[in-house]
């Protein structure tokens, strides 16, 4: 979207302004007078630069990565941000329908699509470009995608960097690692053959991994197999390395999930597509173990865009994107009442969790466990239901909940970030706290492994419980990582915001990527896994929003100093990895 090709009569063109540098405010800041009018001037339309120059705020609005519901508010506040543009190629659109637009445009998974694939997208988020700039950030959101970003699978591990590289490290039975062999890493290690393919996200399962890339492709490798169950060992040919799956070349692929019987992946589109099910019409259609094509999940979903998916033990969890706002839909196997829908029934077709709207909860990320489920909603609020074996549901006590409950010990804190694994929970706060709660094996919570009053070396926490051994590393948290897995001991992965990866759990397969003592098989404390994952990326990137920050506020105030709707520190949020 080039802003100069419009129909804006402007005396002050923008090709003044060539870069967003400190040395620029002054200059500006002498151009426009620095007085209080309202939008369209005291007296003449025209007075105020906002109504004289909208090429300029186009850019700026762009450029200050405000969220849709911002700029919903200035088509809310102001006429001038609900008129049309008169800016080609669209010359009907607002300045705000434009902004995000070209907000849409800068993303990876919006940038290669067509003309009618793009309006199509449009259409199916409710007919607005502040719609689709809304869906496109949602699954950023959750799903860390063209972010750093690790995996602790069954026994082996993998880690994406920022720039798509991909590293694995752990069990390699089936050849999951990746490397063309059947040994154990104990470091991480570089996946060669995918060098030159920028990876955004990735998924590992029982003896499988599967990489997404910025192209929508799909490489799989180790079992070869998509809804084997995940204690067999045998029977499945192997793969050592990553090979594109031929099945999903016409489908446009953002995230892939392994659950236990089953795979799924989500689309572009925000539409769902599943392998296998065993052979008992679950998910709404019949496969065999060994099936390598991809079914879409039919249902209430079919028409409604999802930004997040999440596999657990035989049941999976959606996260969709209406106009109306976010919702949960659950499928498959409701044993525990896993599914939140008050009862353990299963369901063969996706179905919408209404809990969340009785809490009035706008869902933000969604986890599945093996027999349990969690959620953080927009406010932070987290929730869980479930299964409550152990304490992993952090309300106290064992019992299981068939519907979400607020973990009512948190309401301190806001959360940003949820993750789970067979009976245990995290939850990461917005100053990068975490509490973990649930099943103490093999020293997966991050708590001292002193033994308690019982003689349990492992003990089990009822309730969210502070992981001060990763408070005292002084980084903050911004993702957890847990194994998923009812058949294998697990490991925990926390990334901090400046890329450094932690690892504590079982080890005994190198999964943690560092060296364990002899005759030892887990660890207690996090240690440091030796790999950068934003290779240095993070800091230039912050560097250049600090000198866009001064000079963008510098502008706003100049056209509008005496607006009140508007909070300037709101438009420049700290970047994380």
């Amino acid at each position: 979207m080039d802003p100069t090709t419009g129909g804006s009569s402007s005396s002050r063109p923008i090709q003044t302004i060539v870069d967003p540098s400190l040395s620029l405010v002054s200059p500006l800041q002498r151009t426009f007078k620095r007085v209080q009018r309202h939008c369209f001037g005291d007296s003449s339309p025209g007075d105020f630069p906002l109504a004289e120059t909208p090429s300029v705020v186009l850019i700026i609005l762009t450029n200050c990565n405000l969220e849709p519901r911002d700029l919903a508010n200035l088509e809310a506040t102001c006429t001038f941000f609900r008129k049309p543009s008169d800016f080609t190629p669209d010359i009907g659109l607002s300045i705000t329908e434009l902004a995000a637009l070209d907000m849409c445009q800068e993303r990876a998974i919006f940038k290669p699509m067509n003309s009618d694939e793009k309006e199509l997208l449009k259409q199916r988020c409710g007919g607005s470009w502040k719609l689709v700039l809304r869906y496109i950030l949602a699954g950023e959101i959750c799903c860390r995608r063209e972010k750093s970003q690790a995996i602790a699978g069954p026994s082996h591990s993998i880690a994406v960097t920022s720039s798509g590289s991909v590293y694995s490290f752990g069990s390699n039975s089936s050849g999951q690692l990746g490397h063309g062999t059947l040994e154990e890493e104990r470091r991480p290690r570089l996946i060669r053959s995918m060098q030159g393919i920028r990876i955004i996200q990735a998924a590992a399962g029982a003896g499988q991994t599967m990489l997404i890339s910025d192209a929508g492709q799909v490489y799989a490798f180790g079992k070869e197999s998509f809804g084997e169950a995940e204690h067999t060992l045998e029977g499945s040919k192997v793969v050592t390395t990553p090979q594109l799956v031929k099945s999903l070349k016409d489908i446009y692929v953002v995230q892939a999930a392994i659950g236990n019987f089953f795979s799924a992946v989500l689309s572009r589109e925000g539409r769902v597509y599943t392998f296998c099910w065993g052979n008992d019409s679950k998910l709404g259609h019949r496969t065999e173990p060994n099936d390598l094509e991809p079914h879409p999940l039919l249902g209430p979903l079919e028409n409604v865009p999802v930004v997040q998916i999440a596999a657990g033990y035989c049941y999976l969890l959606a996260l969709a994107c209406q106009p109306s706002g976010m919702s949960v839909y659950s499928v498959g196997c409701g044993l525990g009442g896993k599914l939140g829908h008050g009862s353990m029934n299963d369901e063969k077709y996706p179905r919408l969790i209404e809990q969340f709207q009785t809490l009035n909860l706008q869902p933000r990320v969604v986890a599945a466990g093996a027999w349990h489920a969690a959620v953080v909603g927009q406010d932070g609020r987290a929730c869980t239901w479930g299964w409550g074996r152990y304490g992993c549901l952090g309300h106290g006590n064992e019992e299981s909940e068939s519907v979400p409950k607020v973990v009512e010990s948190l309401s301190s804190i806001k959360a940003v970030h949820v993750a789970t694994g067979d009976y245990t929970t995290f939850v990461v706060s917005d100053t990068g706290d975490v509490y973990s709660f649930g099943y103490g094996e093999s020293s997966s919570l991050g708590h001292s492994s002193i033994i308690d009053g019982q003689g349990n070396r492992h003990a089990n926490v009822l309730s969210p419980k502070l992981v001060t051994s990763l408070k005292n590393i002084n980084e903050k948290v911004v993702q957890m990582s847990l194994t998923n897995s009812v058949y294998w001991n697990a490991h925990t992965f926390a990334l901090t915001d400046s890329g450094k990866l932690y690892a504590f759990g079982a080890g005994d397969k190198g999964q943690l990527g560092t060296e364990l003592p002899a005759q030892q098989t887990e660890r207690a404390m996090p240690e440091q896994v030796d790999i950068n994952l934003t290779q240095g990326s993070l800091n230039r990137f912050k560097n250049g929003r600090s000198l866009a920050k001064v000079w963008w506020q510098s502008i706003l105030k100049s056209f509008c100093p005496s607006y009140r709707w508007v909070d300037l520190n709101k438009f420049f949020k700290a970047a994380t990895c």
